[in-house]
């Protein structure tokens, strides 16, 4: 089942889903991961009830963060902007699907940082749920 994970994080790295700069856009945060230098920026367009309409996501960084960015972004689209600084450590890891060690977690996490930057919440580093 790993495996099939793994094709899975290698493909979104290779082929990213909504990869890209918005203008305009309605919202943006940028940010890097300190420990390894992965960066990320997202634009989002938000429809009148409040809703990501669009959302594209730009940088670079390993497989893990610039997957896990894809990932999200999918999911994202169509979700109240209010949601996101509610959304744990948890969903993303779900979202990916792998166990991910201590000293990746950062890489995977740092799309959902800038989200909530974005969403006018804490840019603060996610914390798992349980």
């Amino acid at each position: 089942m790993d495996e099939l994970y793994r094709d899975y994080i290698l493909d979104h790295y290779k082929n990213p889903r909504n990869f890209g700069e918005l203008d305009p856009h309605d919202l943006d945060f940028h940010d890097h991961n300190p420990l390894c230098g992965d960066e990320l920026g997202v634009h989002l367009t938000v429809d009148g009830e409040g809703r990501i309409a669009d959302l594209r996501f730009h940088g670079q960084g390993c497989a893990i963060s610039q997957a896990a960015a894809s990932i999200t972004s999918e999911e994202l689209i169509g979700k109240p902007v209010a949601e996101i600084p509610a959304l744990s450590a948890d969903w993303v890891l779900e979202q990916l699907g792998i166990d991910i060690s201590p000293t990746r977690r950062k890489c995977a996490l740092l799309s959902l940082k800038v989200m909530r930057g974005a969403a006018g919440g804490e840019a603060t580093w996610p914390e798992s749920a349980s």
